[in-house]
């Protein structure tokens, strides 16, 4: 019987994710091209994926690419919860957050805008200012 759980999300870039999980102190494998990485779950049951976050040193979270081109999350989840100690949805919620964050500053140049203030709120809302030349 298999303790793993698949999270889907919207993630379609795997940079602006590595990105994230640097923000976050995540250590964490890249498959090589063409290669799989092993994610560990209870009892020794592994899985194979893109990447495989280190969430403890039982306890990994993997990151797999389903058919319609986006990420999704596969772990198991009370393992990483009691070892970690970080539940699903706080980390899916800390990893997306940042994930939108590097997802946005890359379009803000590929449009050519440069950046003129970067500025969080109480509410932990991140406001960028821009400015582009015409």
């Amino acid at each position: 019987m298999s303790h793993f759980t698949s999270v889907k999300t919207k993630i379609r870039d795997l940079a602006c994710l590595v990105r994230a999980l640097k923000d976050l102190s995540f250590e964490f494998t890249v498959a090589e091209e063409h290669e799989k990485v092993r994610v560990r779950g209870y009892q020794g049951q592994t899985t194979d994926c893109e990447l495989s976050i280190h969430a403890s040193k039982t306890y990994d979270i993997g990151v797999k690419l389903t058919a319609d081109g986006t990420y999704e999350f596969v772990a198991d989840w009370w393992g990483v919860e009691t070892t970690r100690g970080v539940t699903e949805q706080d980390f899916i919620k800390q990893l997306t957050r940042r994930y939108s964050y590097h997802k946005v500053m890359e379009e803000i140049k590929k449009k050519g805008y440069t950046v003129e203030s970067e500025e969080e709120t109480e509410n932990e809302q991140i406001q960028v200012r821009v400015r582009t030349w015409s």
